[in-house]
């Protein structure tokens, strides 16, 4: 009974061993190369186990392999999505704001199509520029700022 629990031993410490040269990655083998290590393995069951564990082995835990990330489509992908609405929101400010400039530019050509003297040519009798019909509240009036 010991002689068999001795190889089911041997034989589990040989199968680890062997698993865990093959499961490393061929840059992490110290000592020899990852081929040699499993040849040696085959060769000597239980002294290559012992040999890896304690020469071959990288210290410490594995490197975590990078992550591969897989392509997406662009309505998946979270960033994509953010620029697009980033630009969506520039191309919308970018005309409004053109806009604007088009209606100040013509504001600027409507006055400065009006004569000098102050009298605007389409005027109702009794009013001047910027003033309001008595009743009305003047648009450009600032006393509620005050």
């Amino acid at each position: 009974m010991p002689r068999v629990i001795g190889v089911v031993v041997v034989l589990v410490i040989f199968v680890y061993a062997l698993v865990d040269v093959i499961r490393t990655d061929r840059h992490q083998t110290r000592g020899i190369s990852k081929t040699a290590w499993i040849i040696v393995m085959i060769l000597l069951p239980l002294l290559g186990a012992i040999l890896w564990f304690i020469f071959g082995r990288p210290y410490g835990r594995p490197a975590a392999r990078p992550v591969r990330r897989q392509p997406t489509a662009p309505d998946d992908d979270p960033e994509f999505l953010r620029n697009l609405e980033a630009r969506r929101r520039n191309q919308a400010e970018d005309e409004r704001l053109k806009k604007l400039k088009a209606e100040l530019e013509a504001r600027e050509r409507k006055a400065g199509e009006n004569p000098p003297d102050g009298k605007n040519k389409g005027a109702k009798p009794g009013f001047t520029a910027g003033e309001a019909k008595h009743g009305e509240p003047d648009p450009h009036d600032t006393d509620e700022l005050k």
